[in-house]
């Protein structure tokens, strides 16, 4: 058979990742929608006043750090405590006064628009304390809520700009006295109400998408196993169909045909259960590419044969000790070559398989084992490392093969 060639791994987002989202996501969207609207209200405000020479001011660049440093704490972890929201959404205006108080002093915070920051921040950090854990009707009044502060801040910054750059000597009146004011006032406030729903219905459906893509991950792990999907999120072409050297692992139960007729079914799917959760922790453990269960059946693939021969003396172990509070045991089997894997089927129904002469090899190897025997041919003898130790040598007849298979048992060394 040709080799077909491996093909080329891609870089790509790990399935935890795709549900969790990954820092460089939640940082963009932390900078965008909380950190860094302020900082950026604020260096608008003071072009304005001072014109274009403030881009050239170093506290403008602080403010900037600080909306980042911000934004990066608070991207730490997919969900942060409530103490790490409330005092995460304070790093930004502590840092930017804590600089521009030792370079301005005291006078620093006489400007209304620094106290601002400070006014917003700690609005936003109480609600988002408050809102995480909150019953679900609470958490959705808080959501609408931060986003209403956040709009605020245009409104705010405004009051702020039309005060400081009142000529100097101007009589003052009452801010609402002007109509136009007060429509700015108002839709402000609507435009805030207007995105909190929006992010309202946004969070509802993002959530529904992450129990959905939850379940579709617990589906697709019951038929590709864990190792397997997360090679397949990362590179779709994972599951091509590819020549490979792999390992093969087959454990099978001994009379457990005759045992099974003999009890209820209900205790025959106790024993299976018990069985196969034995069997997938010693498989997990041991690197395995794709397991299956079929019946009393367990097949396991592996891309190196000391994976496979220390899985399967676990197995022998650990099974040994399941089966024989019913008073039965398994017999293992191990054989090494070349396969072709992955995606089997119809256009309509696939699924991932091994095929290949070694397949059929190490089954035949494992029908010959007794129960508490691993059996393993020479190819698989001949990659092992170091740990093992083989012992009597047997020859088999198997199905399809001229000669026989010639195959040891193996245990731990020492």
């Amino acid at each position: 058979m040709p080799m077909i060639p491996t093909l080329r791994v891609r870089s790509s987002l790990s399935l935890e990742a795709r549900l969790g989202g990954t820092f460089r996501t939640r940082f963009s969207l932390e900078l965008l929608r909380n950190s860094g609207q302020f900082p950026v209200a604020n260096i608008l405000l003071e072009m304005l006043l001072e014109g274009p020479r403030v881009l050239l001011a170093a506290d403008l660049y602080v403010l900037v750090l600080a909306g980042f440093a911000q934004a990066a704490w608070l991207a730490r972890r997919p969900r942060p405590s409530r103490m790490a929201l409330f005092f995460g959404n304070l790093i930004g205006p502590a840092a930017y006064t804590a600089v521009e108080v030792l370079a301005e002093g005291l006078r620093f915070l006489e400007a209304p628009h620094h106290i601002a920051y400070w006014g917003f921040a700690l609005a936003v950090g109480v609600l988002q304390a408050a809102r995480n854990g909150a019953p679900v009707s609470l958490a959705r009044v808080l959501t609408v809520a931060e986003d209403v502060v956040r709009a605020m801040i245009l409104f705010v910054m405004y009051v702020i700009f039309e005060t400081l750059s009142a000529p100097a000597g101007a009589a003052a009146r009452p801010f609402f006295t002007d109509g136009s004011h007060v429509f700015i006032a108002l839709a402000t406030l609507m435009l805030g109400f207007s995105v909190g729903l929006a992010s309202l219905t946004a969070g509802r459906y993002l959530e529904l998408l992450r129990e959905t893509m939850a379940q579709l991950r617990r589906y697709s792990e019951w038929l590709l196993g864990r190792d397997l999907l997360e090679r397949v999120i990362g590179d779709p072409d994972a599951l091509s169909l590819a020549r490979r050297e792999r390992t093969l692992l087959f454990m099978d139960i001994r009379g457990f045909t005759a045992w099974s007729e003999q009890r209820p079914p209900e205790d025959v799917v106790e024993a299976l259960n018990r069985y196969y959760d034995a069997s997938e922790a010693l498989l997990r453990k041991h690197a395995v590419i794709k397991f299956k269960f079929s019946a009393d059946e367990v097949m396991g693939v592996f891309a190196s044969a000391s994976d496979a021969a220390g899985c399967a003396l676990g197995l022998r172990d650990s099974v040994a000790a399941t089966l024989g509070t019913y008073g039965l045991g398994a017999g293992i089997g191990l054989h090494t070559g070349p396969v072709v894997e992955g995606l089997l089927g119809s256009e309509g129904v696939k699924g991932y398989d091994v095929i290949g002469d070694t397949v059929n090899t190490a089954k035949r190897i494992e029908g010959a084992a007794a129960a508490g025997e691993v059996l393993a041919s020479e190819s698989t003898l001949a990659a092992l490392g170091a740990g093992f130790q083989s012992g009597d040598r047997r020859d088999i007849a198997a199905k399809g093969k001229q000669a026989p298979v010639v195959v040891q048992l193996i245990d731990r060394a020492g």
